[in-house]
């Protein structure tokens, strides 16, 4: 096993963290109260600017929505981004923004982080896309479907050595259009939107997203860049920071490979050895 080393960039450590939200449905109004704290608890361990965030959603909450979601009876009618992120600018003191549409595949999105809460290959796509124009750094990707889910955190830019895959990479087929269910109509019902997804499943991607932006933040580092969650045998595995662990998804990661005469001198040498097993990429 050959773990990396991947380290916050210095731009997330000397300014505020510019970060783009698109969904503010059933993963994302579970995400964005952490991302609050998040960004509360940053300032309060003396960074110059915690989170600077802006959310996109052009839906609005329906009745089958409250209890499900993080919405109320009262919110019935009106868009999920403005609500939202209304609601947190008052009780968090926040100064974030709410775009009540959706994210164009054609516009250039520029951010430190793009958090992706959508639940269509063809919405991931676009998301890829433009932030891909924009020059994005990292897209973390909250993913889930009856009672599993995804969480991947993985870089934007071009492939470098140690760039982390992001979900793309390791699952064409979740930015595959042609993958997307043809029958996207709502649920009739609460009872019959619990019966197609677990209650639970939103908040457990929405907190497995938030403990590893935690992580990254508090640590200056990722132990690992993502996590699969299944809620129905209550099992959670950590996607490693190892090429070996990316390759058996198809990804194939550009670091260079030692000859056999640089093989042969860390083989010799501990602290060689120790070093050839690390890289870092920011």
């Amino acid at each position: 096993m050959t773990l990396l080393q991947h380290r916050i960039p210095p731009c997330m450590i000397n300014g505020a963290w510019k970060v783009v939200v698109v969904g503010a449905g059933g993963t994302g109004s579970a995400l964005l109260p952490n991302l609050a704290r998040l960004h509360h608890a940053m300032l309060e361990l003396g960074h110059p600017g915690g989170i600077d965030c802006t959310v996109y959603d052009d839906d609005t909450v329906s009745e089958t929505n409250v209890g499900r979601q993080g919405f109320y009876p009262a919110d019935v009618g009106g868009y999920k981004a403005l609500l939202l992120v209304n609601r947190l600018n008052v009780l968090m003191g926040t100064r974030w923004v709410a775009v009540p549409r959706k994210l164009d595949a054609a516009e250039a999105v520029h951010a430190d982080l793009v958090i992706g809460c959508v639940d269509t290959r063809a919405a991931r796509k676009a998301i890829l896309s433009a932030s891909g124009q924009g020059g994005g750094a990292y897209y973390l990707d909250c993913g889930n479907e009856t009672d599993r889910g995804q969480v991947i955190l993985g870089e934007i830019r071009q492939p470098h050595p140690g760039r982390l895959p992001h979900v793309g990479d390791l699952f064409p087929d979740l930015v595959d259009p042609a993958g997307d269910k043809e029958d996207t109509a709502p649920s009739c019902s609460m009872a019959d939107a619990l019966r197609k997804q677990s209650l639970v499943i939103n908040q457990a991607i929405g907190v497995q997203a938030f403990n590893l932006l935690w992580t990254f933040y508090r640590t200056g580092a990722l132990p690992y860049s993502g996590v699969f969650v299944n809620l129905a045998t209550g099992r959670t595995n950590p996607l490693a920071l190892d090429p070996a662990a990316w390759a058996r998804f198809g990804y194939v990661d550009q670091v260079p490979r030692p000859s056999k005469k640089e093989s042969s001198k860390q083989r010799k040498s501990p602290r060689s050895r120790t070093g050839a097993a690390q890289a870092t990429a920011v």
